[in-house]
């Protein structure tokens, strides 16, 4: 059930209505939960007891935690926690993947052996709870959040707006808006809407546009086009997976906010970012933000230990964060790429001469953001073999077409795309304020009139969201 569609349109109307018709808290989450899994299960009801199986382990682990009758054994309860959704995970998500890595490596070896591929079917949003699963359990072993009732934790891992792409919400962060009765006033729902609006634009006319009519098609068959088409897709799918990712979740953040709760922010600007470290200060911070906690600190260490195991921690986390988006090379390049452009980064900036590192910001920026567009081309090529064709038509344009096949509408998209980072960085919430003023019969006109003229717009049916996959 995807967010710009009829369908959820109507899902979400019914559930906002019955939710907010309850006669306690308590029945709330009750239909908010119902609601959730009804929502997951519109795209495969089998996977619904795997959510509630991985909400349940949490919850028992989490408690058990917190009961004398463990207190000597935390350390390895905690171990159990984390092995359970890492095994979740690693099955439905690694494990055809590493079959064929084996398989192959045998075969190199001159053992060829026959050995099972099970096909598994990988469930939409699992990484995304059971990353909320590991967060909370070790959250409540730290003593940074008290273990939660099952109702809530059942919600937290289950929440419709941030369950298959989130952000990755933790329970220190949202459980307790669940235990208080949530209040809707006119300021969040003058900003819900808008991030709605703003983000079904973002993904209905730019993202999708750029997706079917430039970049699907070269990405596809890049030898079939110029350099000038490939470098100008490279740009295309930049724009593209921002305003994809960027627009779930500003229609998830509005969506959770028409219900009284409030999701962190998970985007600001990425783009105007001048160092790859601020890339990740502003992409996907959920994410990134998780990477840093539980794994690059918790996990690994951080800059513990000196320079040397600092440079390895950070590139084992963008290792891991990258294997973390899909079972394929591609994105453990992309990974590598960009944690070895944070390990240059830091080493530069303990080492250099402060002369030499006075680089002029629009320098900063245009390197920063040349390093991503880079790694985004390993992101999106269905093979290593396919990326690297790609970049040799970029390199090698002589070997290859000369025509140039972009539109003047696909230019001006990603060049649209890319302005929005020049924007003001408060132009939403400057916006949300006058629409907190204005007649609610103006703003239902405005709203309806936007949504007719996106309708409009938009290419005809509506693509998944690229995070759904992961």
């Amino acid at each position: 059930m995807l967010f710009p569609t009829l369908t959820f349109g109507l899902f979400f109307l019914v559930t906002f209505a019955v939710v907010w018709s309850a006669p306690s808290n308590e029945w709330r989450k009750i239909l908010l939960l119902v609601a959730s899994w009804y929502f997951y299960g519109a795209w495969d009801w089998r996977f619904v007891p795997l959510l509630i199986f991985s909400a349940l382990g949490n919850w028992a682990i989490a408690r058990g935690l917190e009961h004398p009758r463990f207190a000597g054994r935390r350390k390895a309860l905690l171990l159990t926690g984390v092995a359970l959704n890492l095994a979740v995970l690693g099955f439905f998500k690694y494990f055809d993947f590493f079959t064929e890595q084996l398989a192959g490596t045998l075969t190199a070896l001159g053992f060829e052996r026959d050995i099972p591929m099970l096909q598994v079917i990988l469930p939409i949003g699992i990484s995304f709870f059971t990353f909320q699963g590991i967060s909370y359990v070790i959250d409540v072993y730290r003593a940074r959040v008290p273990a939660a009732r099952l109702i809530d934790i059942l919600l937290l891992m289950s929440f419709f707006p941030h369950l298959v792409a989130g952000p990755i919400v933790r329970a220190a962060d949202l459980v307790p808006q669940f235990q208080e009765k949530p209040k809707l006033d006119r300021s969040m729902v003058s900003m819900a809407l808008l991030l709605i609006v703003w983000g079904l634009f973002k993904k209905a006319v730019i993202a999708s546009e750029l997706a079917v009519n430039f970049v699907d098609p070269v990405f596809a068959d890049p030898t079939a086009h110029s350099a000038f088409d490939l470098i100008i897709a490279a740009y295309g799918y930049a724009v593209q997976i921002y305003c994809d990712f960027s627009a779930y979740s500003d229609m998830a953040i509005g969506l959770a906010a028409l219900f009284g709760y409030r999701f962190p922010r998970n985007f600001n600007q990425p783009y105007r970012a001048l160092s790859l470290q601020d890339f990740w200060r502003r992409w996907h911070m959920s994410l990134s933000q998780w990477l840093r906690d539980y794994l690059y600190i918790e996990a690994l260490g951080g800059s513990r230990g000196g320079e040397a195991k600092t440079y390895r921690n950070l590139m084992l986390t963008m290792l891991l964060g990258g294997l973390w988006h899909g079972a394929n090379w591609t994105f453990v390049i992309w990974g590598g790429i960009h944690g070895g452009v944070l390990a240059i980064e830091r080493y530069w900036t303990a080492h250099a001469p402060k002369e030499r590192r006075r680089l002029p910001d629009w320098a900063k920026l245009l390197i920063t953001f040349h390093v991503v567009l880079l790694a985004w081309i390993f992101f999106r090529a269905p093979s290593f073999a396919d990326a690297m064709t790609y970049l040799g038509g970029i390199v090698m344009p002589w070997r290859g077409p000369t025509a140039f096949t972009a539109t003047p509408l696909i230019l001006l998209l990603i060049a649209f795309g890319l302005a929005i980072h020049a924007a003001p960085q408060r132009w939403l919430g400057d916006a949300a304020v006058r629409i907190r003023t204005m007649p609610a019969w103006q703003v239902g006109a405005a709203l309806i009139a936007v949504m007719l003229v996106i309708d409009a717009m938009r290419f005809e049916g509506v693509a998944p969201f690229i995070y759904y996959r992961f």
